[in-house]
């Protein structure tokens, strides 16, 4: 399957070696820094290739390679719309690195247009394929916890100055959003997947304690109450020194208590059900190693989409799932600018408009 990646960051060696794990052919890479692009083929022993194509502008590259059929975007976050809407517009199924977009409008477009142009769509969301996820989403749809009571995420995390400084992007809020945005989307993800997806209302604050030298938040807190009754709270900062500390998941259910812990989501630190079974305490003391923060997610999202493009399904992750971690964040925004509980759904919000909201 031809593929082609479109930014070269941080974030993009993961996305080529799930590329290569995956056994896809690499023929084009996009950067409008050339040096990116040239970096991150030398980090795989490819600098050499002759035959993976280079370009700054991404609509030339689709313009030169209409037998692309898979395009990852891991540009700034204020860019992955546009990217994508003109990616579906020529007919290539996307991956779109976290958040989707930037706005509700933006997100329900490309939705909209993926469905019409009938082109697969998947929110990089990886950490849904973490062992100690996966168990849990399954011990779930066998309903062994019971009724849902609550849950919560917990993203504790350290950003500092230099950080920030590597990218003119990071920490605004058209391109990038604060540590909800940016570091904390993939746990909001899980949280929302996890408790039944029908969210009533989001009440949240944000706070710019450590960071002046951003436009955005470095701690967002949340309540959240859910249409089936169960309620939840999100705690996502940037401000725990001096490293990475953790990223959290609680569940609490009639019959059942798990805790998935680690720095991204993958321990099951507690695994406790009412009918507990042989296989149950293996679950008790899973480790999933990771690299990097980001886990080891990308190689299976990858193959999921793959097989969703040769089948005609719809990714795992795929572009609704993306749109309502976004709508997650953004209510809690909106929250936070209005002082008031935000109802879901939300029609049209976006990052953009909390402009100026730590210069007041």
């Amino acid at each position: 399957m031809n593929y082609a990646l479109i930014g070269c960051g941080r974030i993009a060696p993961n996305h080529i070696k799930a590329a290569q794990n995956n056994h896809l052919k690499i023929i084009a890479l996009c950067d409008v820094v050339p040096d990116h692009m040239e970096s991150l083929l030398s980090k795989f022993n490819l600098q050499n290739d002759k035959s993976i194509a280079r370009y700054t502008d991404y609509k030339q590259l689709l313009a030169d390679h209409p037998e692309l059929e898979l395009i990852s975007i891991t540009t700034e976050s204020g860019a992955h719309a546009q990217i994508a809407l003109d990616c579906i517009d020529a007919g290539v199924n996307v991956i779109i690195e976290k958040p989707m977009a930037m706005s509700m409008k933006d997100a329900d477009e490309i939705i909209r247009r993926s469905e019409e142009k009938g082109v697969a769509v998947c929110a990089c969301h990886q950490n849904r394929f973490n062992i100690a996820v996966q168990k849990t989403r399954a011990a779930l749809e066998q309903e062994r916890f019971g009724r849902i009571s609550h849950g919560s995420i917990h993203v504790r995390w350290n950003r500092n100055r230099e950080y920030y400084e590597q990218a003119r992007w990071r920490g605004t809020w058209a391109q990038d959003g604060g540590c909800l945005m940016n570091q904390c989307i993939h746990g909001i993800d899980l949280l929302r997947w996890m408790m039944g997806g029908e969210v009533d209302t989001v009440y949240g604050i944000l706070r710019q304690q450590q960071h002046p030298y951003i436009e955005a938040e470095d701690i967002g807190m949340a309540v959240v109450t859910f249409k089936n009754g169960s309620v939840a709270t999100i705690e996502g900062t940037v401000n725990v020194y001096p490293n990475n500390l953790e990223e959290t998941l609680y569940l609490f259910g009639e019959t059942g208590t798990v805790k998935i812990g680690g720095k991204s989501t993958n321990n099951l630190d507690v695994w406790d059900f009412a009918d507990e079974t042989e296989s149950d305490k293996a679950n008790k003391a899973l480790r999933e190693s990771a690299s990097n923060v980001y886990g080891n997610g990308h190689t299976s999202l990858y193959a999921d989409v793959i097989a969703a493009i040769r089948t005609g399904r719809k990714p795992y992750v795929d572009a609704v799932a993306g749109r309502n971690a976004l709508e997650m964040v953004l209510a809690i925004y909106k929250s936070a600018k209005t002082g008031k509980p935000v109802k879901l759904p939300l029609s049209d919000f976006a990052s953009a408009d909390m402009a100026g909201e730590f210069e007041k």
